[in-house]
């Protein structure tokens, strides 16, 4: 009785002490949470955190792989709203490991931050980082505070003896500096995390580069990515998002002690960061309260241009769509011109005109406006010159090649000197600055003599102009009264199309049965409108329902294209191909008559949240099969090879039974024999649908389908487009995105929320397989479609797919969406022609 006795006072003491430690637990929380400072004698342990005083930050313990490994940081995150969102992270290198409750951060006398791990050994301490020798008066204090820095200062006097904005991780808040202190040596540049659930430095840095006029400068390790170009009193003269607005003001600071940049909110209610990404882009982010996410407002790099160097020395690069990405200065020539030829910019360009040094008066300079000023990194420069006492310095020196001015507000000011090729230079229009080369006096006299032949050209062309134009005027006020008086026959064709009217094995309908039909073409039986024209709903005299084409005056499709689609598709007949009935050609009008098929398109179903649930998992695999099956006609079992080079969702119609038809042939190319590959310097299509070799070197052939045809399968499974895809924890475009889940296994996010439920996700996976084998970034790795359709319609192993085709987001070309234009991009001196949505 006695040894129970015992027992039962040993186990009573147990429970008693077991609930005081969790009352102490809850009570320190809870003391913790209340402040927002921490001393010398409470520290912060794993399971507390400290909270900015207007309760915007949070500091504490967190894990960013969400369990998946033990590792915990000390870390500062947003605290009100729903995304966790970290900026700053303490130990990034040297993570907690212990299993529970092993962190805690604690302040010693001497105002030093340690943090340690369950065995009492130090992890990281701001001793490690901070050069700030200022001493303790008075007892020290932690604060985190409104803006996110934590700082360590004496509680007296405020004297700050540390602040984590000193050390910077991904992330630039408001109010923070980037850049040098000259003084104590400290350096503040954002490194990438690691990865997204790994907050250790990246690939990527992000800081100012001091030789020369500063200028910041994005690296890959030691590699020059991006180049901001030098603070011109505005902005940095490459960055064209970083323009005044309602709620950012800039600030640049370079003096004997500094040299930074940061920026503060106007409207302190917004919430911004600046962020380097893990695949080394440059973001600016904004919270939005109503979508409960971050939007990116600018991106850097945020095209091709932004690349470092990418023309080289002497070479300019632009986005205008008709011209080459890469073309050499005015007054410059490829150094080697056969490499330019194929896009090979690597030797970039050299003066037309060598210059001669011996003599100062036989060169001068040449401006060149609305551009990127260039690297800055071998220049000299004088923030008080004037631009003429610059234009007199860099004349002296021959080994000076372009000056600029410095300050461009209040009539320019200062004066920057460059001394070497001069490299990474992009045309910016209107917000780019000028910028004086040096130049042999040749050059200099041919421009002033081009300059006063303008002079006296320019009126005479006007003048022709209008001439031109009055004669054109009175001969269609002629034609049009020629007309009324009925002196032209309404059946007078085209000379261009006696011979293909000849060729045609296709009913011709006339337009006034095709008028007639559609009720003289009534708004109201208008269907879309797409490259080629507006699309009509008609009914004929017997009751047969049709579709109309009409080809508009002004419509980028012209003759060629319409000839094209009419022989292409005339002689064509398969179950998923569109039927065409017939044509219209007379006077002056040019129609396509197909059936009309009552469920519109692909893309009205696929990519509408309410309209998709219409489009079931059987019907969408249906399709998918059947577009499969439509493209393999077309490339092996029609009289002649044809390749669509315009397969895309909206090109995929829907009959009554929702199975698919593929239409749109004006772009389709027929081959005779053997042929299966060809070259053109006129490369059209949609953007997100073509193939990487006929984007960037007009190669198409049989395999361009198939890469078209994988993105339609990827848009199908998934509900998304390809153009245009965005997701909060990459800059992928949807191949970006299928194939990093299908590294990490998880396919079944990849499908479209609105089939799971009926979804066989054996054949989803399989398609999604299929799918990305099509997109590869090799044509040779690609299946054929005998290959694709065989492996829809069987159980068969499927290799493993290799990295896909353009799968990063980049764009090559983009429509303006507001006026239904085609924009041009171009790549090795093709054109490619991107046609809207039809």
């Amino acid at each position: 009785m006695g040894s129970i006795s015992k027992s039962s006072k040993n186990f009573g003491f147990t429970i008693i002490l077991y609930l005081y430690s969790i009352f102490s637990m809850l009570t320190t929380t809870s003391y913790a949470v209340e402040l927002n400072t921490i001393t010398a004698t409470h520290s912060l342990t794993d399971g507390q955190t400290m909270v900015s005083s207007d309760g915007t930050f949070e500091l504490g313990f967190f894990n960013p792989s969400g369990g998946i490994s033990r590792n915990r940081y000390l870390g500062v995150w947003y605290k009100k709203i729903s995304v966790r969102t970290v900026v700053w992270v303490a130990n990034r290198d040297t993570p907690l490991t212990d299993t529970l409750g092993g962190g805690v951060l604690k302040l010693t006398d001497g105002g030093i931050l340690v943090l340690v791990n369950g065995t009492n050994s130090i992890i990281w301490s701001s001793s490690n980082s901070s050069s700030n020798n200022n001493t303790v008066n008075s007892a020290p204090v932690a604060q985190l505070l409104d803006l996110g820095n934590l700082v360590v200062k004496d509680a007296n006097d405020e004297n700050i003896l540390w602040q984590s904005f000193d050390y910077p991780g991904d992330t630039l808040l408001p109010g923070m500096k980037l850049g040098k202190n000259l003084a104590t040596g400290i350096d503040r540049r954002l490194w990438s995390w690691k990865s997204s659930d790994d907050p250790s430095k990246g690939e990527y840095s992000y800081g100012f580069d001091l030789r020369g006029f500063p200028q910041l400068v994005l690296l890959e390790g030691s590699v020059e990515r991006y180049r901001s170009g030098p603070w011109n009193g505005l902005r940095f003269s490459g960055t064209m998002g970083l323009i005044p607005n309602s709620i950012h003001t800039y600030h640049f600071v370079f003096d004997q002690q500094e040299v930074y940049y940061e920026y503060e909110l106007i409207n302190s209610s917004v919430l911004s960061r600046r962020v380097l990404n893990q695949n080394g882009i440059v973001q600016r982010l904004t919270w939005n309260y109503k979508t409960q996410d971050w939007t990116v407002y600018t991106n850097a790099p945020a095209d091709n241009c932004d690349f470092y160097g990418l023309c080289q020395a002497y070479g300019i690069c632009n986005t205008i769509p008709t011209s080459p990405v890469c073309g050499c200065l005015d007054k410059f020539v490829p150094r080697y011109p056969k490499d330019w030829d194929t896009a090979d910019w690597s030797g970039g360009c050299v003066r037309r005109t060598a210059l001669d040094c011996h003599n100062e008066s036989s060169n001068g300079f040449i401006k060149y406006s609305g551009v990127k000023l260039p690297d800055t990194r071998n220049s000299w420069f004088n923030r008080t010159m004037t631009l003429k006492e610059c234009e007199t310095v860099c004349s002296k020196n021959c080994s000076c090649m372009a000056f600029a001015n410095i300050d461009v507000t209040a009539g320019g000011s200062g004066c920057l000197l460059w001394f070497d090729a001069l490299i990474d230079i992009r045309d910016l229009g209107e917000i780019g600055q000028d910028l004086y080369i040096r130049m042999a006096f040749s050059e200099l006299v041919e421009t002033h003599s081009s300059s006063r032949l303008k002079i006296i050209i320019i009126p005479i062309l006007l003048a022709a102009v209008v001439l031109l134009g009055l004669f054109f005027l009175l001969y269609f006020l002629r034609r049009r009264k020629l007309k009324r008086l009925g002196k032209i026959s309404r059946t007078l064709k085209l000379p261009e199309l006696d011979k293909f009217n000849q060729d045609l094995e296709l009913p011709l309908f006339d337009f006034e049965t095709i008028a007639n039909a559609t009720s003289n073409f009534l708004i109201d039986n208008k269907l879309g409108e797409g490259g080629f024209g507006p699309v009509y709903k008609g009914v004929l005299e017997e009751g047969q329902e049709i579709a109309v084409k009409r080809l508009s005056r002004n419509s980028r499709q012209g003759l060629d294209e319409f000839k094209n689609e009419v022989l292409c598709i005339s002689k064509l007949q398969h179950r998923n191909l569109v039927k065409l009935l017939g044509c219209c050609i007379q006077d002056d009008e040019r129609m396509l008559i197909y059936e009309y098929l009552p469920n519109k398109s692909l893309d009205y179903f696929i990519f509408d949240k309410e309209k998709s649930i219409l489009l079931d998992w059987p019907k969408r695999y249906n399709n998918i099969k059947g577009i499969a099956r439509g493209v393999l006609y077309l490339h092996q079992d029609s009289r002649l090879r044809i390749i669509h080079r315009d397969l895309k969702a909206s090109n995929i119609l829907l009959d009554n039974n929702m199975n698919p038809k593929i239409s749109d042939f004006g772009m389709a190319r027929s081959f005779g024999g053997d042929e299966m590959e060809a070259n053109t310097n006129r490369v059209v299509g949609t953007h997100g649908y073509m193939s990487p070799e006929y984007v960037m070197n007009g190669f198409f052939s049989v395999k361009s389908d198939v890469y078209s045809f994988g993105v339609l399968v990827l848009e199908i499974v998934s509900g998304s487009k390809n153009r245009g895809f965005s997701h909060p924890d990459h800059s992928l475009n949807l191949l970006g995105h299928a194939w990093t889940l299908y590294k990490e296994g998880k396919l079944l996010d990849l499908i479209d929320a609105s089939v799971v439920h009926s979804c066989n996700l054996t054949q989803a996976f399989r398609s999604i397989h299929i799918g990305l084998l099509c997109v590869q970034q090799s044509p040779e790795d690609r299946p054929n479609m005998p290959s694709v359709v065989m492996m829809l319609d069987s159980d068969i192993a499927l290799p493993q797919p290799k990295e896909p085709g353009f799968y990063t987001g980049r764009k090559f070309a983009e429509v303006d969406s507001s006026s239904n234009k085609p924009k041009l991009c171009s790549s090795n001196q093709l054109t490619v022609t991107i046609l809207a949505p039809r």
